[in-house]
């Protein structure tokens, strides 16, 4: 997938107000400071789009960009280790819930992983309560570029065994970095297949 088109739409609180679900929607989403917005930047080749920061918690909204015109990408606030009061989190908490339970074209959320560090509980437990819901995802795993090859297989590897506890069946998984682009391809042509088998089932061959 080419991408010739990337622009912001809109920010805002309440996911009853995301823009009308007539195309496919992709939701990014993971700990505080794991390279989300490096990452979205990375694939949409707009060092801007999304803003970055040193502060974990810089993202607050559900944040909506037009890929193309054919399909959403958003850019979910992250969870961990925001410096905000618990209030602030908890509301974070239930809008990022409503928003997942109820958004009917969201195809896919892209679960995303520090590449360095081991399985944290607090992802494993995101991603429970996404299989809980039947809510596909997939997992990527960031900032590959700080370590080494076997480092990452071996990172890769440790979710693996960790998942196959309690998964029958195992989600995507992509190696990603937004320095090198590493995973770019991948991403977008797993996105590209979504969206075509999407099209088929809202316009199927008669």
């Amino acid at each position: 997938m080419e991408v010739k088109q990337a622009e912001f739409v809109m920010s805002n609180s309440d996911p009853s107000r995301c823009p009308k679900p007539d195309r496919p929607e992709y939701a990014f989403i993971g700990r505080s400071n794991v390279g989300k917005s490096s990452l979205i930047n990375m694939l949409t080749i707009k060092h801007k789009l999304a803003k970055t920061s040193q502060t974990p918690g810089k993202t607050q909204l559900i944040n909506h960009f037009l890929i193309n015109n054919d399909w959403y990408l958003v850019d979910l606030p992250g969870y961990g280790f925001a410096k905000a009061p618990q209030r602030e989190r908890e509301k974070w908490e239930r809008m990022i819930d409503s928003y997942l339970k109820n958004r009917s074209n969201l195809i896919c959320t892209f679960v995303l992983v520090d590449s360095r560090i081991d399985p944290q509980r607090i992802d494993l437990e995101f991603m429970e309560k996404m299989g809980e819901r039947g809510l596909p995802f997939a997992i990527i795993f960031t900032k590959t570029e700080k370590s080494n090859t076997n480092a990452v297989q071996q990172a890769v590897k440790r979710y693996e065994q960790t998942m196959r506890k309690t998964w029958a069946e195992l989600p995507p998984m992509f190696l990603s970095s937004a320095v090198s682009g590493r995973g770019r391809e991948e991403i977008l042509g797993y996105i590209d297949q979504l969206n075509k088998e999407f099209q088929e089932q809202v316009n199927p061959k008669k």
